[in-house]
């Protein structure tokens, strides 16, 4: 290590910079890198350092005090990847853009409320180093997802218009909603609704998702809790339109998403687009039974029948899905027949117990197993006794595996192999739910109540999951968990030396093999 100067002269004054460097072989070249910045020190305690670091004393910088300072790897991380997805641009350079990289940074590396982040996670993090951010408290972070809400649409654009720029995204995106319950009542947002996460009794909110074909988020969009999926479909038509300025889209979204109103207002000559979906068992068996298809047809491989001038149908069955069907279903039946056999056994060792108690007990449990038409209950003298429809089993199983998927794109536009692929690629948003919601980032609990505060934090998350995908991908043949990368390279601190009362900080210059395993595959140096 040495100390270098930089003298840069303008025409009304010459400035000098100081700084502790050290020199290192790049390619068979030397090269230099700073370590820390020494231009605020006085001059004399430049110059006894100097003399340290040329041996002048009995002892060497490596002797001095020194201890770990704050954690700076895993944010550095986070502002290299925000602003390769141009999430940094598109947020500004303000204090309140800075303000929202922090909360995506702790969203992804803790999930802790605003008031735990602004309080005593940031006195773990070098955020003043690295996002150049300080004097802030949890009260400034709540104001900053207001700030977020209602700047949503022109951050979102930018960010898709970058990526659209240099990615030459097609024109197909992706589209599926969830809920996320909540532990309280007063989040203004808040409805009984279709609960997802099975959680009977709670309020919950409703969030769309909207990506694009590999899967980064394009939009996010929050809903009342009793909103349902179709009825959020038209937000996105409109959003596609009017805010993404879009010309020709492919709809991509499931059976329960779009349906024949959504159909029509995809076609409708507002837009004029294409919808790609599936339909459902009921739908298949009306098409085999008008003969537009046959059960024969559905093989391993995909193919298309045109039953109809601009609809087309894809078919496939997967073997593994209907194996996997066949063994859950008996395992059901065999379940029943067990359940049966206790209740017949209490019934024989509790002479006063109601046998209609013990038959709608059985009832329930078919019902709940969805195997009413199949398990038929006997009532016999204080004994149940079941009877499998061969029939209706056999009905059932004819579609195990079996799928259909319609679509509209012309097939010179859209092969079927490729249609069915786009349709799969739905799985993306759907890990993108488990990530925001279950995984590394925990959606819940939601810490807000306000509308626009709510509408905030869930855009956070969905700019979070970006660089966590960004990551994921980038990562993938090292078969590290997300959870397990975010954590080593949040072990990676700042060294700094104490001399005559002063500080240097340095970045440590043996890492890991996990960490520089990961930096490297990201290409991120650690300065």
């Amino acid at each position: 290590m040495f100390i270098r100067k930089i003298r840069k002269v303008t025409k009304n004054k010459t400035y000098t910079s100081v700084y502790l460097a050290e020199s290192y072989r790049q390619n068979g070249k030397v090269r230099h890198r700073h370590l820390a910045n020494l231009s605020h020190w006085p001059q004399d305690l430049v110059d006894k350092l100097q003399k340290v670091l040329k041996g002048e004393k009995f002892f060497e910088l490596q002797s001095l005090n020194l201890s770990l300072y704050k954690s700076f790897g895993a944010i550095k991380v986070v502002s290299e990847i925000s602003e390769r997805l141009c999430i940094k641009q598109a947020l500004g350079s303000g204090r309140e853009g800075k303000l929202a990289l922090f909360q995506i940074a702790g969203r992804i590396i803790t999930q802790g409320s605003r008031y735990y982040l602004a309080n005593e996670w940031k006195q773990l993090q070098a955020i003043e180093e690295i996002f150049r951010l300080k004097n802030f408290n949890h009260n400034d972070l709540y104001k900053n997802l207001e700030w977020l809400s209602k700047n949503q649409s022109q951050i979102e654009r930018k960010i898709y218009q970058y990526r659209s720029k240099n990615k030459k995204i097609k024109n197909i995106f992706l589209y599926d909603v969830t809920s996320s319950y909540l532990e309280g009542e007063q989040n203004e947002l808040a409805a009984y609704g279709y609960n997802r996460d099975k959680k009977k009794g709670k309020k919950q909110l409703v969030i769309g998702l909207l990506t694009d074909e590999s899967g980064y988020p394009v939009s996010v969009e929050v809903f009342k809790g009793n909103r349902s999926d179709m009825t959020t479909v038209s937000n996105q038509l409109k959003k596609l339109k009017e805010n993404f300025g879009v010309e020709r889209v492919v709809f991509v979204g499931d059976k329960g998403m779009i349906k024949s109103e959504q159909i029509s207002e995809i076609q409708s000559s507002q837009y004029k687009w294409h919808y790609l979906t599936s339909i459902t068992k009921e739908q298949i068996r009306t098409l085999i039974s008008a003969g537009i298809v046959q059960l024969e047809l559905f093989t391993d491989k995909v193919l298309e029948v045109e039953a109809e001038e601009g609809v087309r149908y894809i078919l496939r069955r997967n073997p593994q899905r209907a194996e996997q069907l066949k063994e859950n279903r008996e395992s059901k039946i065999e379940a029943i027949k067990s359940f049966v056999l206790e209740q017949n056994e209490y019934l024989k060792k509790h002479k006063r117990a109601k046998f209609e108690v013990a038959l709608r007990k059985v009832n329930e449990k078919i019902e709940k197993l969805k195997l009413s038409n199949i398990v038929k209950t006997i009532e016999g003298q204080r004994e149940i006794k079941v009877s499998i429809n061969i029939e209706e089993l056999d009905k059932t199983e004819q579609l195990d595996g079996c799928y259909v998927i319609k679509t509209d794109v012309p097939q010179a536009e859209l092969d079927a192999q490729t249609a069915h692929d786009r349709y799969k690629d739905l799985s993306a948003v759907e890990f993108a739910f488990r990530t925001m919601k279950t995984t590394l980032e925990e959606i819940r609990p939601v810490y807000v109540r306000k509308e626009e505060n709510t509408r905030g934090h869930v855009f956070v998350v969905m700019l979070a999951y970006m660089i966590i995908k960004y990551i994921t991908d980038a990562l993938g043949d090292l078969s590290y968990s997300r959870k397990y990368i975010i954590e080593c390279l949040d072990k990676i601190s700042y060294i700094e030396y104490e001399f005559e009362n002063e500080k240097i900080r340095t970045s440590p210059k043996n890492l890991l093999p996990c960490q520089k395993q990961i930096l490297e595959k990201l290409k991120i140096k650690i300065k």
